[in-house]
C-alpha cells in the first residue's frame, strides 16, 4: 500500500514538471535522475531522500518551502486536533 504522502509528493512534483512544459526525460535531465525514478516518484513508488528533494526544487526554480506550498499537504486542524 502506497503512502499518502508519497502520493502527494509525486503529484506535486508532476504539476510542476507538466507546469513547466518538461517531460520525464527532460526532467531527468535536469535533475541527474534516471527516467524511471521519476516516474515511480509521480506515482509515490519511492520515498525520496531530503537531498532528492532539494534537487527536484533547484530544476524548477523554486524553494523547499514552495514545493511543498500546496492544498495536498495541508492538515486540517479543528480544535487543536488533526483531521
Amino acid at each position: 500500500m502506497k503512502e499518502k504522502v508519497l502520493c502527494d509528493f509525486g503529484e506535486r512534483i508532476r504539476q510542476l514538471r507538466k507546469k513547466n512544459d518538461l517531460s520525464q526525460e527532460q526532467l531527468a535531465e535536469k535533475t541527474g535522475f534516471h527516467r524511471t525514478y521519476i516516474g515511480m516518484v509521480e506515482r509515490g513508488e519511492r520515498n525520496p531522500a531530503l537531498v532528492n528533494i532539494k534537487v527536484f526544487a533547484d530544476s524548477f526554480n523554486i524553494s523547499l518551502s514552495v514545493l511543498f506550498n500546496d492544498k495536498s499537504f495541508e492538515k486540517e486542524v479543528k480544535n487543536g486536533k488533526e483531521k
